[in-house]
């Protein structure tokens, strides 16, 4: 962008842009408002600050949103929008209808260096963490945006990697001036980073997915690198030290390998592991990925897994798969996309 972006600013910023401009103070939650309620498209739109005021902002700043380029649309009504970031670079952010509810899964990061091996992302080496302004464009220039009831930061990147833009936007969400939802409304993932972790639960009060997938060190490790950084135990540990209380949720994504981590052991194992902790765990049906050894394992054998550990008091669903007849699997759409770039710039 030839121009800064007004969108994804806090309040804060926002005060210091306008005091930099010489306007007056609560000019800057007038702009608040006009972004993340009026969802304005331009600063003309913003009708009552004075002719001034906007031709002052108009030169140095624009509201910054862009649409998605492109979008496939399953089958089961599941849509995975590709963005463009501002270094023409590709994301996905996917789209879930329920009956009940509409989430929208987002990403925080174009790649990831986290190297986990089931995941199509990993295989585009880390390329940016994406700003507030570019996390909330997945949101903000949705077609959709207005039946929207959750997001999930679940899509490419690791967002404990990128912390302070996640929290950044999760403040614009979240508070009164912003967008006003509930944090009830959102879960952040990660894969296990205790330090940006500890951060996250500290100043935010979103709910939060554990990627664990095994509950033995050698397994993690060949499945998900981090293990060899932070383990599956010292994850647990971290989470001990905080009192979450009833309403903020815990949970562990697992997904489930044929063969790998389907096991009666593997139930015993994450038993023991995540002894004494209140929490849910969701399974989850792998969406196979272009020349990786994987495999999913079959819906008995889920159903068999889901049973014992609900047997032992702890909360187990299956997730039920959607959009996998439009690369709905992490990072294959924009990987496309990528591949089909670096071929263009070829020729």
């Amino acid at each position: 962008m030839s121009k800064e972006a007004l969108y994804g600013k806090t309040l804060s910023e926002l005060k210091v842009c306008v005091t930099e401009l010489g306007l007056p103070a609560f000019t800057s939650k007038q702009i608040a408002d006009w972004l993340y309620k009026k969802h304005a498209s331009s600063i003309e739109d913003m009708t009552n600050l004075s002719k001034k005021a906007r031709l002052q902002l108009s030169e140095n700043y624009e509201v910054g949103l862009t649409p998605p380029q492109s979008f496939q649309e399953s089958v089961d009504g599941t849509k995975k929008y590709l963005f463009q970031t501002h270094s023409q670079q590709f994301i996905e952010a996917a789209y879930l209808p329920e009956e009940n509810r509409n989430t929208l899964c987002i990403s925080s990061q174009v790649g990831c260096k986290m190297g986990c091996l089931f995941c199509m992302t990993a295989r585009q080496g880390f390329q940016k963490n994406l700003s507030s302004n570019e996390i909330l464009n997945q949101i903000a220039s949705l077609p959709e945006r207005d039946t929207l009831t959750n997001v999930v930061y679940m899509g490419m990147g690791e967002p404990m990697d990128n912390i302070d833009n996640v929290l950044k936007s999760l403040e614009i969400i979240t508070a009164d001036w912003g967008y006003g939802w509930s944090p009830r409304r959102i879960n952040v993932s990660t894969i296990g980073v205790v330090p940006a972790m500890r951060r996250f639960i500290e100043e935010s009060e979103a709910h939060l997915a554990i990627s664990l997938h095994s509950p033995f060190n050698e397994e993690r490790k060949q499945l998900m690198p981090i293990e060899n950084v932070y383990t599956a135990e010292k994850v647990i540990e971290a989470l001990r030290d905080y009192d979450f209380g009833r309403q903020r949720r815990i949970s562990f994504e697992y997904i489930m390998f044929k063969g790998v981590n389907d096991s009666p052991q593997h139930v015993k194992g994450l038993l023991q592991l995540l002894n004494g902790i209140k929490c849910r765990i969701n399974l989850i049906h792998f969406h196979p990925i272009p020349d990786s050894p994987l495999k999913g394992s079959d819906y008995k054998t889920m159903e068999m897994f889901r049973d014992k550990l609900s047997q032992k008091g702890i909360t187990t669903t299956i997730r039920k798969s959607r959009g996998e007849d439009i690369y709905a699997a992490c990072g294959l759409l924009s990987t496309k996309k990528l591949v089909q770039k670096d071929t263009e710039q070829d020729y």
